[in-house]
């Protein structure tokens, strides 16, 4: 039964993506046990997909090269395509958008759309779904899961319940019946350290989470209790935002997945400087300044959460980005799950020269503004690696990369 007032809204998940894209390129391969598998150099031959079959093993994403040999010793092993999987990406983010104009990312191959307003065209939330299922596996040859909700938390958990190829509906009349009986490590960001924190408190399912006294959860986890705890009931209102495909005109930003998983502070927040810095140095490239910046987190566990924030005043100074990313990250994440990505992007751009500075503007923005172009001008002088930002040097999860090479393989 869906209530008049709620929304609608679908959460599409192209299974396996990487490896299915393979299996689709290469027919021959549809039938063995394959992973694709990061440069061992970057991320020490890590799985990052497996088809069916692999599954079928145990192999896991995230387990190294060797471990997966250990499951399965017939495992072939191909790498990453990222070009092509971004071209099936863009296929289906196309069909996707012939049923609705909101379609939010959530990664390549990831994605949630608001169909409110389509039901009058497309019919039930159940018949979109199949109705999607059904012309991505036609025009690409891929498979989804598709799970639909009344808000993006409970959408997203839906899609993994079925998998491959399935459409699951989770309702306000049956959330509790079928999510609050699931393992609290289902819930969206709570990793292994947060799970066991969380049973210290008894709290082992969705439904204990959903029961348990915001208080406690704040005195624990701080915000990230009380957003965990407005989940579990449901109360999840974050709109689906509407779908841009030419999103570099609309934001810029710079992503990176660490050659190590993040599970301290230090490390996050080093790494959203180093990002910041990369995102400002565009930005006057460009000579443009944002008005918001956004923070995405993808965990050990492949869980992603992109959260944004809004400016108050427009910049290109990397330290105003990376305060408001370092704002996001405390609000947003407790040390737990491990990151493996972090992408920083700043948006609602404006052109440097027609943000006029107010009279009574702190003019210690235009300073760090102006000394950062100065910067800049060292670094087209004497190169890239002529000034670094305290706390970037020495740190060893991030490796440098130029701007072809940012294809974010967890971020649109």
């Amino acid at each position: 039964m869906h209530s008049a007032n709620d929304r609608l809204i679908l959460h599409c998940d192209l299974n396996n993506f990487y490896a299915s894209v393979e299996c689709v390129e290469h027919p021959e391969w549809k039938n063995v046990p394959l992973a694709v598998a990061g440069n061992p150099d970057k991320r020490h031959g890590v799985i990052l997909a497996k088809n069916e079959l692999a599954k079928k093993k145990g192999i896991k994403t995230g387990d190294t090269i060797w471990q997966a040999k250990q499951k399965e010793p017939a495992l072939l092993c191909v790498p990453p395509h990222f070009s092509e999987y971004m071209r099936y990406s863009k296929q289906a983010f196309e069909i996707y958008t012939r049923f609705t104009s909101q379609v939010e990312p959530f990664g390549p191959d990831e994605c949630w759309l608001d169909v409110t307003a389509s039901t009058r065209l497309f019919g039930t939330g159940k018949q979109i779904a199949d109705a999607i299922r059904e012309t991505v596996k036609k025009e690409t040859g891929l498979t989804l899961s598709a799970g639909v909700s009344f808000n993006k938390v409970f959408a997203k958990m839906a899609s993994d319940l079925q998998k491959p190829d399935a459409t699951t509906l989770v309702m306000r009349t049956s959330y509790r019946k079928v999510l609050w009986p699931l393992p609290v490590s289902d819930m969206l960001m709570v990793g292994k350290r947060t799970a066991e924190k969380l049973q210290k408190l008894n709290i082992f399912t969705v439904g204990d989470l959903a029961a348990a006294d915001r208080a406690v959860l704040r005195s624990h986890f701080g915000v990230m209790g009380e957003k965990l705890h407005e989940y579990a009931n449901g109360q999840d209102n974050e709109p689906v935002r509407e779908y841009v495909q030419k999103r570099a005109e609309k934001s810029v930003g710079h992503g990176m997945t660490a050659t190590r998983d993040l599970n301290v502070y230090a490390d996050a927040e080093a790494l959203i400087t180093y990002l910041s810095d990369k995102v400002a140095q565009r930005m006057r490239k460009q000579n443009v300044r944002a008005s918001g910046v956004a923070l995405g987190l993808r965990s050990f566990e492949l869980k992603h959460i992109t959260r944004q924030k809004i400016l108050p005043r427009a910049t290109c100074a990397a330290a105003d980005i990376r305060a408001a990313a370092v704002t996001l990250l405390h609000e947003n994440w407790s040390e737990d799950p491990p990151l493996r990505t972090v992408t920083v992007s700043a948006f609602d751009l404006s052109r440097l020269d027609a943000v006029q500075m107010g009279m009574f503007d702190d003019t210690s923005a235009a300073k760090a503004e102006n000394l950062e172009k100065a910067l800049d001008a060292i670094r087209r002088k004497y190169g890239e690696h002529a000034v670094y930002r305290a706390g970037i040097e020495g740190a060893d999860f991030i490796y440098d990369k130029n701007d072809d090479e940012d294809f974010l393989p967890f971020q649109r």
